[in-house]
């Protein structure tokens, strides 16, 4: 995919959604997921780990309750790529 752009030809890369995981892994940056049909819950937490099923270790993990606004301390967690929705990094939707 590549656009003009005052008469330069602008070549855009496609990010990959590994290479995206990866690099909240390696910046360690804190993310929210939310979890495949459970809209009252979304957890928190800095990805240590993840593999190429999207099942990710994060530490330091807080479940966040929607209806209440109430967090729970859950520490380190696996959590399995078939329940993950989004992922969103908090560092960037707190700019």
């Amino acid at each position: 995919m590549s656009t003009f752009k005052g008469g330069q030809k602008v070549q855009k890369v496609m990010v990959q959604p590994i290479n995206l995981i990866f690099r909240f892994l390696q910046n360690k940056t804190r993310i929210q997921v939310w979890l495949y049909e459970n809209v009252t819950s979304r957890i928190e937490g800095c990805i240590i780990g993840f593999d190429e099923y999207m099942n990710i270790v994060l530490d330091e993990a807080e479940e966040l309750n929607m209806k209440t606004n109430t967090r729970k301390a859950l520490g380190r967690i696996l959590l399995k790529g078939e329940n993950i929705t989004l992922l969103m990094s908090l560092e960037t939707a707190a700019q």
